[in-house]
């Protein structure tokens, strides 16, 4: 087998979701590291391998895959022992790319929504209003982990790492009631125990959030000069 290029940064929660797949799959990759605040992933070079400029970006064999979503599935369909991670049952299937698409249409893209103002453009807006819309997200997964264990039933999936990627690079700025959302709290508590948790995901997102406050604060103190 030719060896997995991927082209990631610590910083990116669907980098970290891609190697906590590929953890789980006992992949061996060649990590390339992009720096997203020193605009690697925009140079001619980078564009040429993906014209989308997005990290994660996964080399196999010469083929090219890049959106973490995409790539989580084709890891497992082509290098899992089994389907657990992303069943090929049609109707479970469609599950866990609900989940999927949950997490890259309100989860991550209500992160974004929040983080890149302040971290590329000098924005100072971190309102009420932002965060509680990330917060309305908890609401829907306390409803989808009400009755299992994952969120698309009793069994881990790739939706379960996507989503606690995301999830964990922004709870300490939306925080997560530890009441109104002890499902979802206890969810992240059993995803945490996952092997290599701590140095594949935690420390990534942790250094994302203090990053995070770090150029909010620089930005406030800029506009109040």
């Amino acid at each position: 087998m030719s060896k997995l290029v991927l082209y990631y940064a610590t910083l990116s929660p669907p980098s970290r979701a891609v190697l906590l797949t590929a953890k789980l799959l006992n992949l061996e990759l060649e990590l390339r590291s992009i720096s997203l605040l020193k605009g690697e992933h925009l140079t001619e070079e980078f564009i040429k391998i993906n014209p989308q400029h997005t990290i994660p970006t996964l080399i196999d064999d010469g083929n090219v895959i890049y959106d973490s979503h995409a790539i989580c599935g084709y890891l497992v369909d082509k290098y899992g022992n089994d389907d657990k991670l992303y069943p090929k049952d049609l109707v479970k299937r469609a599950q866990v790319n609900a989940r999927l698409h949950f997490d890259s249409g309100h989860l991550f893209a209500r992160l974004r929504f929040l983080y890149e103002p302040i971290l590329y453009f000098g924005s100072t807006d971190c309102s009420m209003d932002k965060i509680a819309y990330i917060q309305k997200t908890y609401e829907i997964m306390e409803e989808m982990l009400k009755e299992h264990p994952y969120v698309c039933g009793d069994e881990l999936t790739i939706a379960d790492l996507c989503c606690v990627a995301t999830i964990t690079s922004v709870d300490e700025v939306a925080p997560i009631d530890e009441f109104k959302f002890a499902k979802l709290r206890a969810w992240m508590k059993r995803l945490s125990e996952l092997p290599d948790y701590q140095k594949i995901n935690q420390d990534g997102a942790d250094e994302l959030k203090k990053i995070f406050k770090d150029i909010l604060d620089e930005n406030r103190s800029k506009q109040n000069k």
